[in-house]
């Protein structure tokens, strides 16, 4: 008997097209009556960078800033999915509900990716994947492989297109 997919995990990297994968989440959940919970991780910073900004910020400057970096973040996928809503969703109002909870953390991304399925209690994994360089068509990108070696959990990872779809997060 195969299990019931109730929870869907949707990454996303807010990159060009992004929203094209939520498309498959949103389909996804449709069919399987399940709910959404979207999630973005900040990569933290390197050593180098942590090192010259403390250099030249007091903890408290650092702390805001990195809690304004977040809200940054949370408030471009709510303008994001409120215009995907409004493109795609206009006539279905059951589907705009799927989405239960936006989840914003820092961390390595295929990590946070596994660690966050299982907290969350996702039945399944929805990612998207985009090339880059001369060997694009070849490899999936270094988190889609990452999560995939490690996860027991199904993993749609859909890949981006080429060029622009007619909507994106990263522009809102």
């Amino acid at each position: 008997m195969i299990p019931q997919i109730k929870r869907i995990l949707y990454t996303t990297d807010l990159s060009d097209n992004s929203a094209f994968v939520f498309r498959y989440a949103i389909n996804f959940a449709k069919k399987h009556d399940a709910g959404i919970i979207i999630l973005h991780v900040l990569e933290p910073l390197s050593v180098t960078a942590k090192a010259l900004s403390r250099s030249h910020l007091r903890v408290e400057q650092e702390k805001e800033i990195s809690e304004e970096k977040i809200a940054y973040v949370k408030e471009r996928i709510r303008k994001g999915l409120k215009t995907f809503y409004e493109k795609e969703l206009k006539n279905d109002p059951d589907s705009a509900d799927r989405v239960e909870s936006i989840e914003l953390f820092e961390g390595f991304p295929a990590e946070m990716i596994l660690r966050k399925a299982d907290e969350l209690n996702c039945d399944a994994i929805v990612m998207g994947t985009h090339g880059k360089g001369i060997l694009a068509n070849t490899f999936l990108g270094s988190t889609s492989k990452r999560v995939l070696r490690r996860t027991r959990k199904p993993v749609f990872i859909i890949p981006l297109p080429k060029g622009e779809t007619d909507i994106t997060l990263q522009n809102v």
